[in-house]
Formats: structure tokens, C-alpha cells, sequence
């Protein structure tokens, strides 16, 4: 039985798809918009699913509108330099673009959920119908973190929240104490392979969220990548937001953190 309809702007990576199995298992009929040929097979064959470019904010209005969707969800990475390709904006992205008051890609995506919702749909958190993938506060290995290990966190956290709270990025590298790396606009896994190759091995992950994460917006996520970027630089463990982030791939990433002695530690702040 259809318990509703629900709009999907789908970008690359794993979450649309789960977002489209939750919605099967729960009755709700998904309508989705795909931005790049990249994104999952599964997105791209779905029923009710089209693609259009980002720079195509009027059509993908008006397909949402066609089909009755008064609801939608945006998910999936949107690489932050296309914004600065060669696309061809129509009309209202352009209007969207001109609104902002700078390129930065969340007053950007902010002008844009402003827009849709001045054509009366409402655009949902980023964690709707996924609380199976919030991550808890727990540690979820074998190892744990030891007692100096604790510390190098605790520098590691109050680093990734001034981080957050200039906007530039969620992620810090630590090691011994010290501050090894901060993340800016290359993301996540790029980061974690420079603070390996300017400290070495046991370096730690920190990621948190932002103190007021917009979860229309984006919502921190780790994942098989992830840790397979830790194991790469032999690095220690990896802390995460607990409550406030998604942790997906769950029993694989932490089969292959226990066989690569890497903790994973949910800290609640």
C-alpha cells in the first residue's frame, strides 16, 4: 500500500539509495531527479526516476510539481567545483545564483531550498527515514582508544568544532597531542591521506558535525571509503558525532577496522 509520495534530488554515492530502499520498505512512493550519470545503477533504474542537470532548477521544479510532490529530500554528493564548470543555468538557477550573497556551496544550496519551498514544497532533513544509520555512542571495535589516545581526541574535537563553526570543513587530523591536519574544501578523504603523509602512522580522525548543522543541507557521513582511507595510512581509529551523523556500511567497515586494529568511537557532545 502507498502510504505517500516523495521527491529525491539524487547526487553521487550510497545514500540515495538507501534512502529509496527505506522508502520501498515503508510504503512511500519515491520521484527521483538523478544529477550525474555517476550516481548509483539502482537510482538511475528506479521507477519514477529522471535525470537533469544542476543547472536545471526550473525543470526539476516543474517534474516534482507534474507528479504531485509537495515533499522532497536532497542526498548524495555534489562535487563543489561544477558550480565553477561550464553548465548552462537556466533561468531560475540563475536567478538562484544571483540571490547569493557568495559561491559558498552551502549559501548556495541554501538559496536553492529557499526557492523550492517559495514553490510550496518543503524540503526534508537529510536523516529522514534513516535513523537506522545515525551513529551511536559506543565504540564499535575491538580496540579502544588508551588513556593518551583520549586526549589527542579531546584536541582533535575542540579543532574539528572551531573548524565547523568558520565553515570550512568537519574533519582534523591529530596525532601525539598535536594537530596534524584540517580539512578545507578537498573533503574528507583527501584530508586523511595528508595528515598520513605529514605525520605518519597512528594518526587519528576527528569528524563532527556543525554546533547548527542545517540537515536540509548536508549531513556528515562515514562509510567503506572512509576507513578504507585510515587503513591506508595506518592510521589509529576514528571518532565520529554521535547523534548527529550518519555511519553507513556498518558491519563492513567495522569487519575491516578490527582486522586493520582501527577503533571507531561515537562520542556524544
Amino acid at each position: 500500500m502507498i502510504m505517500g509520495k516523495v521527491g529525491l534530488i539524487a547526487g553521487n554515492g550510497k545514500l540515495p539509495e538507501l534512502f529509496l530502499n527505506q522508502c520501498i520498505l515503508k510504503g512511500i512512493e519515491p520521484f527521483s531527479v538523478y544529477l550525474f550519470e555517476s550516481v548509483e545503477d539502482s537510482v538511475k533504474e528506479h521507477k519514477n526516476s529522471v535525470k537533469y542537470s544542476v543547472a536545471q532548477v526550473g525543470k526539476i521544479i516543474s517534474y516534482f510539481k507534474k507528479n504531485g510532490i509537495t515533499q522532497l529530500i536532497m542526498l548524495g554528493k555534489v562535487e563543489k567545483n561544477l558550480i565553477f564548470s561550464n553548465l548552462k543555468f537556466d533561468l531560475t538557477a540563475t536567478k538562484i545564483l544571483l540571490s547569493t550573497k557568495n559561491k559558498k556551496d552551502k549559501n548556495i544550496l541554501k538559496a536553492i531550498i529557499n526557492y523550492i519551498e517559495s514553490e510550496n514544497i518543503k524540503v526534508l532533513p537529510q536523516n529522514y527515514l534513516l535513523d537506522d544509520y545515525i551513529a551511536g555512542n559506543e565504540v564499535y571495535t575491538k580496540v579502544s582508544p588508551n588513556k593518551n589516545e583520549e586526549k589527542t581526541i579531546e584536541i582533535g574535537v575542540e579543532a574539528a568544532r572551531m573548524l565547523t563553526d568558520i565553515d570550512a570543513g568537519q574533519t582534523v587530523i591529530v596525532k601525539d597531542e598535536s594537530v596534524i591536519a584540517l580539512e578545507g574544501v578537498e573533503g574528507t578523504d583527501k584530508t586523511i591521506l595528508r595528515g598520513g603523509e605529514l605525520a605518519g602512522k597512528n594518526c587519528i580522525v576527528v569528524k563532527m558535525a556543525r554546533r547548527n548543522q542545517d540537515y536540509r543541507i548536508d549531513i556528515p557521513t562515514i562509510g567503506l571509503e572512509t576507513i578504507k582511507k585510515v587503513a591506508d595510512i595506518n592510521g589509529r581509529g576514528i571518532v565520529i558525532e554521535a547523534d548527529k551523523m550518519l555511519f553507513i556500511d556498518k558491519e563492513e567497515v567495522i569487519k575491516l577496522a578490527n582486522k586493520n586494529k582501527i577503533f571507531i568511537k561515537g562520542i556524544k557532545i
